[in-house]
C-alpha cells in the first residue's frame, strides 16, 4: 500500500533499476507518516561516506507530538540497503552519470520501505516527445 508518490521522477528522469530501502526514523516521523503526512516532491537521495541518505523530504510533524522533542521536518534521513547494494550504486552514480531519485513510501510487512529508483534524467524534448506523444494518441484514438 502506498503512502506517498513521486510523479515528478517518472517525468524528469528514465528509471533504470529500482531498490527497495528501509527507512531510519524517529517515533514522531513514523506516527506522521502513518497518518500521510508526508511529501517526497522535492527529496533526493545523496550518497555520502559509503551510506545513502534521503534529503529534503518533508515530514509534517503532528499536533500531538511531544514537548520534549523538537522535530525538524526536512532533516536527512538514513536509508538502510544492503553493502553490496550500496557499492553497486556508488558505482553507477560516479562513474556512468546516473542519479538516485525516491520514488515511492510504501509499507511492506508493517514496516515503511522507500522505493528508489536509480535514473537518468530526461533532455528536454523527451519530456516534449512524451508530452505531445501522449496527446497525439488520445487526439488520432478519437478519429474513425
Amino acid at each position: 500500500m502506498s503512502i506517498a508518490d513521486n510523479k515528478k521522477a517518472f517525468h524528469d528522469y528514465f528509471i533504470e533499476e529500482r531498490y527497495e530501502a528501509g527507512i531510519a526514523l524517529d517515533g514522531w516521523e513514523a506516527k506522521a507518516i502513518r497518518a500521510g503526512r508526508v511529501q517526497l516532491k522535492e527529496a533526493y537521495v545523496i550518497l555520502k561516506g559509503g551510506e545513502v541518505f534521503l534529503v529534503g523530504c518533508h515530514v509534517s510533524p503532528l499536533p500531538t507530538a511531544s514537548t520534549h522533542v523538537q522535530p525538524d521536518p526536512t532533516r536527512g534521513r538514513k536509508l538502510l540497503l544492503h553493502a553490496e547494494e550500496i557499492r553497486r550504486l556508488i558505482g553507477k552514480v560516479e562513474r556512468a552519470g546516473y542519479t538516485l531519485v525516491p520514488l515511492d513510501l510504501h509499507y511492506k510487512a508493517g514496516r515503511i520501505k522507500l522505493e528508489v529508483g536509480l535514473a537518468k534524467g530526461k533532455k528536454l524534448h523527451d519530456k516534449r516527445e512524451r508530452a505531445r506523444g501522449g496527446s497525439e494518441f488520445i487526439r488520432d484514438s478519437g478519429r474513425g
